[in-house]
């Protein structure tokens, strides 16, 4: 059974990094007033690497597991629910939307010869902002739906 809990683990994470990072850089460009197809595909595969990694070394299950058990929330109940997107947004966002604020920052002086009028506290305050609101939405629909799928695939029964 416990092989069976990493298999739905790596699904889940799988699912997640690809969502997160597909949604986080269509966010990103689209809120920067510089939307072109190719830095979304390397905003997208920079953000996807960092999400899976994210993913497969933190054990979110279980840290989302003990931060609503400390805070005496029921597993599958709204509050817990969303406490776990909460949870897992405050792991995620931050250091997604940080590389790829990095990224375009890096990117937009490059492309200037370090002319750009940019600064980059601003950019990541900005971007911290939308990211989260929208992490957080993104998370509290879409983790729940992938993790039924993981379950049912691998044939855990999700204790209540």
């Amino acid at each position: 059974m416990n092989e069976q809990m990493k298999k739905a683990g790596r699904d889940i994470s799988l699912k997640m990094a690809v969502t997160m990072s597909f949604f986080m850089s269509l966010i990103g460009n689209l809120s920067s007033g510089h939307f072109t197809i190719p830095g979304f595909l390397v905003s997208f595969i920079l953000s996807f690497l960092i999400s899976l990694a994210i993913g497969l070394i933190i054990p979110m299950g279980k840290a989302c597991g003990a931060v609503c058990g400390a805070l005496g929330l029921k597993r599958g109940s709204l509050s817990a629910r969303l406490m776990e997107s909460f949870v897992s947004n405050l792991i995620y966002t931050p250091l997604m939307t940080l590389a790829m604020v990095f990224f375009a920052y890096n990117m937009a002086m490059k492309n200037s010869g370090g002319m750009a009028a940019l600064n980059f506290g601003e950019m990541l305050a900005h971007s911290l902002i939308i990211c989260f609101a929208a992490g957080y939405i993104i998370i509290f629909i879409v983790q729940p739906i992938f993790m039924k799928q993981a379950m049912k695939k691998y044939g855990i029964n999700r204790p209540e």
